[in-house]
């Protein structure tokens, strides 16, 4: 039997609004397949989302949701977590939402473990403003902010979240929705902030102003630079470069988790608890 994504959707805001072939879709279903095998009441989830093609997420499926200002998922989403820490985060973010106007915030978040799911729709373009220049355009392409080619050196999202403390990181593409649906289903179960980089074709505004013509042409083009974690951990150096590897690329469940700490410490503010120290809030850290 098909699956039944209505349960899941505002039906009555079917069909999306985002151009034909694109990945944004895929990765609708693949979350909302996700949602389904971990078994989530949709009245126990909250989907953040900015703006953006990727802002349009939360419009579209039946949680409770907020569609926020541009680069303010994680700000808004970390004051609903704190509030109601039962239940489940995600926000849906694009690269320029999340890396640009919004980096200060992503990195903030992965710093401070807070327990949700940043779903990076990263495209590697404004698809939606009509294809500025993004932190994730590669070097050399045309966008109608730099028309002789993108000089900016670009960020690797999975390495900045990495960087900046995030527990849980991972990157799927959207030629693999099998792969990013599990990807989706690990980061969800994870306790801590889980930072997802999710490669997406916008063939549109940017695949056929750089020589994709195709939805296929853009997606081969992904194809052609990421690798599996584990072939690209046999790689050289040398072969490393210009590549991504895809799967889990970092997992830590010892780190604390932030509304775990915000407790202790409502706790003590209360008098709920003994005077703690500073040397046994550091232990607990």
């Amino acid at each position: 039997m098909a699956f039944n994504y209505d349960n899941y959707l505002r039906v009555n805001k079917m069909p999306t609004l985002w151009c034909w072939g694109c990945g944004d879709g895929i990765i609708l279903k693949s979350f909302i397949r996700a949602v389904e095998k971990i078994g989530w009441k949709k009245d126990d989830v909250c989907i953040v989302s900015g703006i953006g093609c990727s802002g349009r997420f939360s419009s579209y499926v039946d949680f409770n949701t907020v569609h926020t200002t541009h680069g303010r998922t994680i700000a808004f989403a970390t004051g609903i977590k704190l509030a109601n820490p039962d239940k489940h985060v995600v926000c849906v973010a694009g690269d320029g939402d999340g890396l640009a106007i919004g980096g200060n915030h992503t990195i903030h978040g992965c710093r401070r473990n807070i327990d949700m799911t940043m779903i990076l729709i990263n495209n590697f373009i404004y698809g939606l403003t009509n294809s500025q220049t993004s932190p994730t355009t590669p070097q050399g392409m045309w966008t109608v902010s730099q028309k002789a080619g993108n000089i900016d050196p670009t960020f690797d999202a999975c390495e900045l979240a990495i960087a900046a403390g995030a527990s849980f990181v991972g990157r799927e593409t959207v030629n693999s929705p099998k792969k990013m649906e599990k990807l989706m289903l690990q980061a969800m179960e994870h306790k801590g902030f889980s930072f997802l980089d999710i490669q997406s074709n916008c063939h549109i505004n940017l695949g056929r102003k750089n020589k994709m013509q195709s939805a296929m042409q853009n997606l081969d083009w992904i194809d052609s630079i990421t690798v599996s974690k584990k072939k690209y951990d046999a790689m050289s150096p040398e072969e490393q470069l210009n590549l991504f590897p895809t799967g889990i690329l970092k997992q830590d469940t010892e780190v604390r988790e932030y509304c775990d700490m915000y407790d202790d410490i409502k706790k003590v503010h209360q008098g709920k608890r003994a005077k703690i120290t500073q040397d046994d809030f550091a232990k607990k850290i």
